[in-house]
């Protein structure tokens, strides 16, 4: 065992492991396909972690990450996007609900300039304000764009209306009031808060040396330390939805879209399982119900369905777009007929196992490549345990006909289904 750390757990070729200094915890994954590494820092922070008024904050933050730190910055001629790209690296960034992440996907004799750059920028991020201005004007205009792309603003619309008191209302960007006023001390504040090592895990992916990367992971991060307050402990609650709520959204477009959401529970519970493959039968390929009822009679040009997994209940949904001449009601009535089929009458075996295989397929395609992997490794930590990407399939596997039917009549009900329709301004009229 390489000195500073502590073995964990193993489990489907990923072990886990704790640098003793700061609690930081180590995930490795080899794979020797090519000479490549993905090198991931999750931070277990999102908009679910933003005050009210503060929204868009980690997504802001994101931004001023690229833009310097103590020992890469621009003005020393080692910028985080210059010194990276130069070796042929990937590097990006994403904020969701429950995490952030960084990442550079690298040829492996580089890993070690990653470590060093996200070592660095998790505690000495410059944070300037001049940076912070050039960044704002950019958010703004990706809102800006978001305000002119009908289905996000859809999702913003259902979300926002589904949830009255959790912060899964609000968008991961943000509302525009909130970037507008948002301050450099704003975002120092929420960095010195969630930011540090006992809030991160470290994923290392590909064709490397275990010891060697440990060792560097270990030189780079055990100086790191936490800051002296603990970690804020965000509960967040959602008051149960006793009514049905509908919204409209309706903008310039060449054609609608029919959202129908419903609460689903939060990530790791095993009902969700049950609902991912509930949802699965519903709308993975020509065999799905949603299939042979919209889009096989003409109702919709397509039809699709899904479930959140998050750190806190979220949603489940079906996302379809109405057929030329065909009413947003029509296809809305529809869908809560496939739904009601399923509660009333449950699913075959067979479906079940035909949905099964597809999400199989699925998986083993999204998984290809050591980017992929960290990526999905990214969300089951946000989702509560990073062993969920090693047990999935094990898990969707175990749902029977009978789970499916028994989440269906507990959480497809009508009385707290959110619906939403993003109307063509000037063609149908409003609802």
């Amino acid at each position: 065992m390489p000195e500073g750390f502590a073995f964990e757990e193993a489990s489907q070729g990923i072990a886990a492991y704790r640098l003793a200094a700061n609690g930081l915890q180590v995930l490795l994954l080899r794979d020797a396909t090519a000479p490549v590494a993905a090198f991931m820092i999750t931070y277990l922070v999102g908009s679910r972690h933003e005050p009210e008024g503060r929204t868009g904050a980690f997504h802001f933050l994101e931004h001023l990450m690229f833009k310097g730190s103590a020992r890469f910055n621009k003005e020393a001629g080692a910028s985080v996007f210059g010194i990276l790209q130069r070796t042929g690296a990937r590097v990006n960034a994403t904020t969701s609900l429950d995490r952030t992440n960084y990442y550079e996907m690298l040829p492996v004799e580089h890993l070690p300039l990653a470590v060093e750059i996200e070592a660095d920028r998790m505690r000495g991020a410059l944070l300037r304000r001049e940076d912070m201005e050039r960044e704002r004007t950019v958010i703004l205009n990706e809102l800006d764009r978001g305000e002119n792309d009908p289905i996000r603003k859809l999702f913003h619309a259902v979300w926002s209306a589904a949830f009255t008191e959790h912060p899964y209302r609000h968008p991961v960007i943000g509302w525009r009031k909130d970037v507008e006023q948002m301050t450099p001390d704003d975002l120092r504040q929420l960095y010195d808060t969630w930011y540090r090592p006992d809030n991160a895990t470290v994923s290392v992916i590909g064709d490397f040396d275990k010891t060697k990367t440990l060792e560097c992971i270990r030189r780079h991060f055990e100086p790191v330390a936490n800051p002296p307050k603990p970690l804020p402990v965000v509960c967040a609650r959602e008051p149960a939805q006793e009514q049905a709520r509908r919204v409209v959204v309706e903008q310039a477009g060449w054609q609608g879209a029919v959202m129908l959401a419903w609460k689903s529970p939060c990530g790791m519970d095993t009902d969700t399982d049950a609902l991912d493959m509930l949802f699965a039968v519903l709308s993975a390929g020509k065999h799905s119900r949603l299939y042979r009822r919209l889009t096989d009679r003409g109702l919709t040009t397509s039809a699709w369905g899904t479930v959140s997994r998050f750190r806190d209940p979220g949603l489940a949904y079906v996302f379809a777009r109405p057929a030329p001449g065909k009413t947003h009601e029509e296809v809305a009535a529809a869908i809560q007929e496939a739904v009601d089929e399923i509660r009333d009458n449950g699913v075959e075996e067979a479906e079940l196992r035909r949905a099964a295989n597809q999400r199989k397929a699925q998986a083993a395609f999204s998984r290809d490549g050591a980017f992929s992997a960290a990526a999905e490794l990214s969300e089951a930590l946000a989702a509560g345990d990073w062993k969920l990407y090693a047990s999935m399939q094990d898990r969707l596997s175990a749902v029977s006909a009978e789970d499916a039917q028994r989440v269906a009549r507990r959480y497809l009900v009508r009385n707290a289904c959110t619906t939403g329709f993003y109307r063509i301004a000037d063609g149908e009229a409003s609802a």
